[in-house]
């Protein structure tokens, strides 16, 4: 069932019939919930704040993980930006979401859910990096280009951190997104470029020219206040925050710097590259780019609530993917290893069960129809996207039996505790028993035929 500016009037109109003839009031229409939605770039899903050897400290994503559900087994159905957001934007899994690479296009004749909210009568807002239109290298300088074409009433969307500075180069050393424009009424747009030719394979931990102003994540949180400022009380909002970080290089503000240094971090796991202090140093940025992401969370917590809605808004955290960072002697995404495919995942709000940790495999593609679920509209028959509602309101153990991911040629599926992987490059079939092994340092396919053969033919063909 919708719920839209139609719905509301029927409502409305059908109260004032029945004062009418009953001569009592009727009870007022329940507005569907506000879904406040932040989606950093390339988190992997162990650096925020929980139990073990990783010293980072995001006390506000904690505090979401304690009073809300946190997912700790969630992967993206695709470890790459484009095809991930594609994933995302249509809730279908990565086989059928139409962007097998970041060379695709977001199709236009392909609905988004966004659509849908938009049509149920929600304001629908979005800031950041969307890679929705990666090819392109063309954001608008106000960066509403393709914003109202994905179904979104208010945005800006704003180019990646590599994408931003090869934009420019390439246009002659001319901003053709948000972001680039405005280092340039700053005098930082050429520093910025300069700073990013620097910055070379993986050892590049020094510091940004750009002050805290002037950072990325900063300026989008700002960008993401002002939209929820300007939004309507009479209406229920989405707003998707889509930050920059904590994506390579690890670049990072001279105050951030200054708080992660000292930090110990464990070094990577089956890794023979870099030194074990440029290691750390990695993880120090890496730290510190997320910890500042949390503290622009807290900006946005203190916004709803400064609206008073924070009591009527679905909170979730996420990320598109994760980042090996050395991991198996890999970096960045693209990969089958859970540092690649493992994200973060947390479910906060009014009816949402509190304090619960789900263990068993989880999807950030069944966030599109849980966000349809909490606003009333009916999920397309054809979305492979299923609500997470069962299970963040205690009602479900489970939604689903088992959870996918895929990239060019690989294709991997998770089931109870194992993790089975098809087509990585020359591998062969890979089985982890991710339980016992959560580092996917002993692949058991000759071992357990059996177990790799019945999820092998999950994959089907």
């Amino acid at each position: 069932m919708s719920f839209g500016r139609r719905d509301l009037l029927k409502a409305t109109a059908g109260a004032a019939v029945a004062r009418s003839l009953r001569g009592a009031q009727a009870p007022p229409v329940a507005k569907p919930p506000n879904i406040l939605f932040l989606f950093p770039d390339q988190l992997r899903h162990d650096f925020i704040e929980q139990p073990g050897p990783i010293p980072v400290r995001t006390p506000n994503v904690k505090k979401l993980m304690r009073e809300g559900v946190w997912f700790t087994r969630a992967i993206t159905p695709a470890p790459l930006c484009a095809p991930a957001r594609a994933c995302l934007a249509s809730g279908m899994e990565y086989g059928n979401c139409r962007v097998p690479s970041n060379a695709e296009n977001y199709p236009g004749d392909q609905p988004t859910f966004y659509h849908m909210l938009r049509t149920a009568g929600y304001h629908v807002m979005g800031c950041g990096k969307f890679d929705l239109h990666k090819p392109e290298l063309d954001w608008g300088l106000d960066g509403k280009r393709k914003i109202a074409d994905w179904g979104f009433s208010d945005g800006i969307d704003n180019e990646g951190k590599h994408d931003a500075t090869r934009a420019y180069t390439k246009a002659g050393n001319k901003p053709k997104g948000p972001f680039m424009a405005y280092l340039e009424t700053l005098g930082l747009a050429h520093a910025h470029v300069e700073d990013y030719e620097k910055r070379k394979g993986h050892g590049d931990t020094f510091s940004t020219p750009l002050r805290d102003e002037a950072y990325g994540d900063n300026w989008i949180t700002r960008n993401g206040l002002a939209l929820l400022d300007a939004a309507p009380k009479d209406r229920p909002w989405f707003l998707q925050v889509n930050f920059n970080g904590p994506h390579d290089p690890w670049d990072i503000t001279a105050s951030m710097e200054k708080r992660c240094r000292g930090k110990k971090f464990p070094q990577p796991n089956q890794c023979t590259q870099l030194t074990p202090e440029n290691h750390v140093r990695v993880r120090q940025n890496y730290a510190a780019m997320i910890e500042n992401i949390d503290r622009c969370v807290g900006q946005f917590l203190a916004k709803v609530r400064q609206r008073g809605e924070l009591a009527n808004t679905l909170i979730v955290f996420s990320s598109d993917h994760g980042e090996m960072l050395g991991d198996h002697d890999l970096w960045a995404k693209r990969h089958p290893y859970h540092g690649s495919v493992g994200v973060p995942m947390v479910v906060w709000g009014q009816d949402v069960k509190r304090g619960l940790r789900i263990d068993a495999p989880a999807t950030t593609l069944d966030l599109p129809a849980t966000f349809l679920d909490y606003a009333r509209v009916e999920r397309p028959a054809k979305m492979d996207s299923l609500s997470l509602r069962p299970l963040v309101t205690g009602k479900a153990a489970k939604t689903r039996d088992h959870v996918l991911s895929g990239m060019g040629s690989w294709r991997l599926v998770m089931q109870d505790k194992y993790k089975y992987v098809r087509g990585f490059g020359d591998q062969g079939p890979m089985l982890f028993d991710t339980i016992a092994d959560p580092r996917e340092n002993q692949n058991l396919a000759k071992r357990e035929p059996a177990i790799a053969s019945r999820l092998d033919k999950l994959l089907g063909a």
